[in-house]
């Protein structure tokens, strides 16, 4: 077992709160066309045990000091240790010398002179993740939906970078599948995405839910077959073939990007969109990089620094 920093900090009346708004869709948000106002997501301070003061009594120190660790299946162990103050001081110096060299090592992993920190403008993924393009590539993932308001918004800062960005990076969009409403329009993303067509109509798509107000799923976004009509009806309009459209629609490449999708949503824990994985390292979004124009320098500066490993 390893002694964890935070859950000690916590033990010694050290908790810190942090409050996030985050400009993202969040899971909980409805399949239709209209997400919302953004949630606004805040963790707060944890209940701490107030450190030991001066002047306590013999019967004080006598009683068992609690220490929190981190098992390394996640799980949580509370230990409690005799209540002998010469024991009690060896432990919390202990303890000081583990916070000390772990805010080293937080420390040490941000570059000299980088305007970015890690746990406020991104946060590091322990261990780091197999990712899915070539040697020498850098992958960024996006996870998106389509009915968000915030995707939407984004999306022209975005097309605007993918023109400009070093040619190591590997840009990928991923579309999140929390329920059916989801699902439809991760189908409809993957299948024009197999037929060639996807760079073609992917902004058409955005701006037929979000400007035209039709959210491509029906009235009712768990009915698959409903969708189905509709989003095939859409791309006729668009010029493109209804037949390949219909043979791809539940075709082995579409389930197979499908599943992986879900797959790498459920790997990175993603509970909002947009949302941005850089080499299976770091993850972070608008809120965290501060805007919209930083997210682009912190995604680059990101790519860049996995680039030179």
């Amino acid at each position: 077992m390893r002694l964890h920093p935070t859950s000690v900090l916590l033990q010694l009346g050290l908790g810190l709160g942090l409050v996030l708004a985050l400009t993202a869709c969040g899971r909980q948000e409805p399949s239709g066309l209209a997400p919302g106002k953004a949630p606004t997501t805040a963790t707060a301070p944890a209940q701490t045990t107030a450190p030991a003061t001066p002047g306590k009594t013999a019967a004080d120190a006598a009683k068992p000091l609690t220490v929190t660790r981190l098992n390394e299946d996640g799980s949580e162990t509370v230990e409690e240790t005799p209540g002998d103050t010469g024991a009690q001081n060896k432990l919390l110096a202990a303890v000081a010398s583990t916070v000390a060299a772990a805010t080293s090592t937080a420390v040490a992993a941000t570059p000299a002179g980088s305007p970015w920190q890690e746990g406020t403008n991104y946060t590091r993924i322990v261990p780091g993740q197999p990712t899915n393009v070539p040697a020498g590539q850098v992958e960024v993932l996006e996870f998106f939906w389509y009915a968000c308001p915030h995707c939407y918004a984004l999306e022209p800062t975005i097309a605007a970078w993918l023109k400009s960005k070093p040619a190591y990076i590997s840009f990928s969009r991923i579309p999140v599948q929390w329920n059916e409403g989801h699902r439809s329009l991760a189908r409809l993303f993957y299948t024009l995405d197999s037929m060639g067509k996807l760079n073609d109509v992917h902004s058409e798509i955005f701006k037929e839910i979000q400007v035209n107000g039709d959210p491509l799923t029906g009235p009712d976004p768990n009915n698959a077959a409903t969708a189905e009509r509709i989003q095939l009806s859409f791309i006729k309009r668009l010029g493109i073939s209804d037949g390949d459209f219909e043979k791809e629609y539940h075709g082995f490449n579409v389930e197979t990007a499908m599943q992986r999708a879900d797959q790498l949503v459920q790997r990175y824990r993603v509970t909002s969109v947009p949302n941005f994985v850089v080499n299976g390292k770091y993850v972070t979004d608008v809120a965290m990089a501060g805007s919209p124009d930083r997210l682009i320098l912190l995604l680059s500066d990101l790519a860049a620094q996995e680039h030179k490993r």
